[in-house]
């Protein structure tokens, strides 16, 4: 049999995870943020659930091929815009929306020669200071764009830098009203952790009266994370996980005091135990930094990983499934993170993530490419 390590998506999963964000941006249109292949879980395999969105948006000019090729004829964004002219090519004949932060992305459309004029997304750089264009340029370079035949609409955006925070994003909304005043074209600012924070926030704009806008961007709570864990949980937010890491138990060992496990010798057992050996390993994705204490279910129980991750194995307590009754050895169902398929049992990715130093999106996009995916 093949190595029992699986990657299962949850369909019905995302499509709930869609409807929160209209649920909380009623009257925007929803962007589905695909980028880094849909977040590791494939783009291929989401997009049934999703495309219910109102429009993908992404990075990569070989995954907005991809959506094409699923037959998606709605609204492709790239968030980056195009990397070189000859990009603007392929956004003609794909009918792409590109995010325009810079002005060497103008001076390419000025030189690009299409039939179809382009729909643009002017970024203004409101406090992030990663893309997007300064306050004091922002208008210029609306001007410009505005003077070009090769553009047609263009929109208006930015981007949080602590939406999930104390800090919050009034500062940035003040920079974005006062940079955006009486220019016309859809907007767009909110991304996940402000799509649950602050999208019935009140935003002065054009025909726009709150945050949510015109468009709003789900991006890590479309994947059942919370984007401000600890502070809430993906349950608070009504968020249900859409990926689960499974494997089983492939060996065991009876542990004395003093006995140490795995490479480096990290854990020392101070009492008679039993432990379990799973097939998972840095290899596959799982973090190599995640400590001994890192929550795992094993047959639907809590409890924790045990000395070094290796690049195939595991080794995980089975104290707990002793002390609870639980029979537990070679082929016990292990959930290193998600959705128990046998018991219902749930170990949210957030409190991995935290567990081992990161953050979901990490864990998410590390799914490495020999594990096998099911839906």
């Amino acid at each position: 049999m093949p190595r029992p390590i699986l990657a299962t998506i949850h369909p019905e999963a995302l499509r709930h995870n869609l409807q929160q964000a209209r649920l909380r941006a009623p009257d925007a249109r929803v962007w589905a943020v695909v980028k880094a292949n849909a977040y590791g879980h494939g783009i291929e395999r989401v997009f049934d659930a999703l495309r219910g969105a109102d429009g993908f948006a992404l990075l990569d000019l070989a995954e907005a091929e991809r959506l094409r090729a699923l037959d998606w004829r709605g609204p492709i964004l790239l968030l980056e815009g195009v990397f070189e002219p000859r990009d603007l090519e392929l956004c003609s004949r794909l009918h792409l929306w590109h995010t325009v932060h810079c002005e060497e992305q103008i001076d390419w459309l000025a030189a690009h020669k299409t039939q179809q004029p382009h729909r643009v997304f002017l970024k203004l750089n409101s406090g992030m200071n990663r893309l997007g264009f300064r306050p004091d340029a922002f208008r210029a370079a609306w001007a410009r764009l505005n003077a070009l035949p090769q553009v047609d609409e263009i929109s208006l955006m930015t981007h949080f830098s602590d939406a999930d925070g104390p800090r919050g994003i009034a500062h940035q909304v003040a920079v974005f009203e006062t940079a955006t005043a009486d220019l016309p074209g859809e907007r767009t600012l909110c991304n996940s952790a402000a799509i649950l924070r602050h999208a019935q926030s009140p935003l002065r704009g054009e025909g726009v009266s709150t945050l949510a806008a015109d468009w709003v961007r789900e991006g890590i709570a479309l994947y059942g994370s919370a984007p401000d864990y600890p502070e809430h949980r993906a349950a608070d937010w009504d968020l249900q996980p859409t990926l689960t890491l499974s494997s089983r138990v492939i060996g065991a060992q009876s542990l004395q005091p003093g006995d140490t496990v795995g490479y480096g010798s990290t854990f020392t057992a101070d009492v008679p135990m039993r432990i379990g050996v799973v097939a998972c390993g840095y290899a596959d994705g799982y973090p190599r930094h995640a400590p001994t204490g890192t929550p795992v279910l094993v047959a639907g129980v809590r409890t924790r990983i045990v000395g070094r991750v290796s690049m195939d194995m595991i080794t995980v307590d089975l104290a707990p499934l002793d002390a609870a009754g639980v029979s537990a050895g070679i082929g016990s169902e292990v959930v290193l993170w998600g959705v128990s398929p046998a018991t219902g049992a749930q170990l949210p990715v957030d409190e991995v993530a935290r567990s081992a130093g990161t953050i979901s999106y990490e864990l998410l996009c590390a799914v490495a490419p020999r594990v096998p995916f099911a839906r």
